[in-house]
C-alpha cells in the first residue's frame, strides 16, 4: 500500500435497481415477521407491498463493489475483515427504485507491520434521476498484512463507548437457523463461509456464522422499535464495531441507553454471554 496515493483510489459510480421484492426479502432476511405473533403493524409496514417502507439498514445492500479499490491498493483479499459499519441516513430509501453508488478510499490507519492497516471505504447512494443523496455508507476493513506503509497511525472515527449505567432498553431477539441461508438470498452471495459446515470449520469457526450485517440489520430494527416507532425517517445514523460471531439460531439481545438524540447500544449472544456488536450509536429524531 502506498501512501497517500491511495486516499486518491475511487470507483467509478454503478447504477443499481431494486424492487420492493428486494426490500421486503431484506427486511425478512433480518428477521420481521420472526416473532411468534401474526405480523403486527411495525413488522408489516416492512414486508408487505401496501404502503411499504424500507428499513434504513438496507442501504448496505446497494453498494458498489469495493474489490477493485481494495486490490488497486495493493491488500490481499484474503487477509481482510470487516470490522465496523457506519451509515448516515440523509433521507428514506423508496420502496423500489434506481441509485448509483460512488466509492472512494476515506482514511487509511497504519497500525504497524506486525498488526496491518484499517481502510475506511465511503460508499455515497443517491437517486440515479436526481442525484439527490439517500445514505452515505462507510465500510470499515482491517487487512492483516497491509501495515508498516508509513501512514497515519490514529483512526480518523472515534469509538464510542457505551454508558456505565444500567441499560434504559432491552430487546431479544430470536435468529431462525437457516437465517444465513436466507440472507444470503436478499445479497447474492456465493461465498460459502456462511452456510456450509466444511468451509466455516476450515476458517476456524464451530459451525456457519450469521453475517455481520445481518447482525447490523437486527439491530437496526431493534432500535427502530425501542426508539423510534418503526419509523424509519427518525432514524439518522447507525454506527457498530463488529466484536465477535453470532450465529444462526441464536438470540440477540439489544441494550440501549439514551442520551436526548443519541443512542448507544450493545448486541449479544444470550446464550454464550458474547458481545457480537459494540461500540454501537444511532441518532434519532
Amino acid at each position: 500500500m502506498r501512501y497517500p496515493e491511495v486516499l486518491s483510489l475511487s470507483s467509478r459510480p454503478s447504477t443499481i435497481a431494486y424492487a420492493r421484492e428486494d426490500a421486503i426479502l431484506y427486511a425478512l432476511s433480518v428477521g420481521a415477521g420472526l416473532a411468534p405473533a401474526s405480523l403486527d403493524e411495525r413488522d408489516l409496514r416492512f414486508v408487505y407491498e401496501k404502503d411499504l417502507e424500507v428499513l434504513p439498514s438496507f442501504a448496505t445492500n446497494l453498494l458498489g463493489k469495493d474489490e477493485s479499490l481494495l486490490t488497486q491498493a495493493g491488500i490481499d483479499l484474503a487477509h481482510i475483515l470487516h470490522s465496523e459499519q457506519r451509515l448516515t441516513m440523509h433521507k428514506p430509501l423508496p420502496p423500489e427504485g434506481r441509485v448509483t453508488a460512488s466509492s472512494r478510499v476515506l482514511h487509511v490507519a497504519d497500525k504497524g507491520p506486525d498488526k496491518g492497516a484499517v481502510v475506511h471505504i465511503e460508499h455515497v447512494i443517491a437517486d440515479a434521476a436526481s442525484a439527490a443523496p439517500y445514505a452515505t455508507v462507510v465500510m470499515t476493513v482491517y487487512c492483516r498484512g497491509n501495515g508498516g506503509f508509513g501512514g497515519p497511525v490514529d483512526d480518523v472515527f472515534v469509538q464510542y463507548r457505551a454508558p456505565s449505567r444500567s441499560p434504559d432498553h432491552e430487546v431479544r431477539q430470536s435468529t431462525m437457523p437457516n437465517q444465513a441461508a436466507l440472507y444470503r438470498l436478499s445479497i447474492g452471495e456465493t461465498t460459502p463461509l456462511h452456510i456450509d459446515p466444511q468451509v466455516a470449520r476450515q476458517w476456524g469457526f464451530e459451525r456457519p456464522l450469521l453475517h455481520g450485517l445481518c447482525t447490523y440489520g437486527f439491530a437496526c430494527r431493534a432500535l427502530l422499535d425501542a426508539w423510534c416507532d418503526g419509523v424509519p425517517a427518525r432514524m439518522r445514523t447507525l454506527d457498530a464495531r463488529f466484536a465477535a460471531p453470532f450465529y444462526p439460531g441464536e438470540t440477540l439481545v439489544t441494550r440501549s441507553w439514551r442520551d436526548g438524540g443519541v443512542i448507544s447500544f450493545e448486541c449479544h449472544s444470550a446464550e454464550r454471554q458474547v458481545t457480537v456488536l459494540r461500540n454501537g450509536r444511532s441518532e434519532i429524531l
